[in-house]
């Protein structure tokens, strides 16, 4: 099962994108990358494996490059605009299987724009199947930003984490008023090196039940 490099019309131009249908599928799953500015892409290893693990659940699966990464139009917003990026990829999954649940799955900076698309879908009367947010940019979340509060939400976070703060996600979650699981990764990085099956082993149930 090998995805389709596909392009998506964004509200800036063209958006490069992998697609992998599924026959029976039970859902469609968005998987958002990490910050551009740090070399962050959808080819990331994070997000392949987020991929592979909702494919590997029954979902059909679709990845992509925000504005100014790869072959996308564009130039990069650093918020916004990436969730509108991402808003557009998830509406051209909804039109191509209406009827389907969706999940989103962010990884560090593509966590905060999945819990932003999140809330934004939901204010709009959609429903979500799960939202996982790994090593999550939760510090990018506020007010103008919310969570979507009707879905499952995992929060996974790895312990020794270089790039976000594991105590900022700790406390994050500590003063979240809704329901949701913080999952810790111990002894892992932000790049889950060496840890990518655990990360598997965490996501999968949870997107199988």
């Amino acid at each position: 099962m090998r995805e389709t490099p596909v392009f998506v019309g964004g509200p800036v131009g063209q958006l490069e994108a992998l697609y992998l249908d599924l026959e029976g599928a039970h859902g469609v799953a968005l998987v958002c990358h990490p910050n551009p500015v740090q070399g962050g892409t959808m080819l990331n290893k994070v997000v392949s494996t987020l991929q592979r693990t909702a494919r590997d659940a029954g979902f059909i699966t679709l990845r992509f490059n925000y504005r100014g990464v790869g072959s996308s139009a564009g130039t990069h917003d650093m918020g916004t605009g990436e969730v509108d990026d991402a808003e557009a990829a998830a509406q051209w999954l909804r039109e191509k299987h209406p009827g389907l649940p969706l999940v989103l799955l962010g990884f560090s900076f593509g966590g905060f724009v999945a819990a932003a698309l999140g809330g934004r879908l939901e204010a709009k009367g959609e429903k979500l199947k799960h939202l996982f947010m790994v090593a999550a940019a939760v510090m990018r979340l506020n007010e103008q930003t919310p969570l979507p509060q009707n879905c499952p939400l995992t929060v996974i976070q790895p312990e020794t984490d270089e790039v976000v703060d594991p105590q900022a996600v700790y406390s994050w979650s500590e003063t979240l008023e809704r329901p949701h699981e913080l999952l810790k990764v111990a002894e892992c990085g932000h790049f889950f090196h060496g840890k990518l099956t655990d990360l598997k082993d965490l996501v999968l149930p949870r997107l199988s039940n």
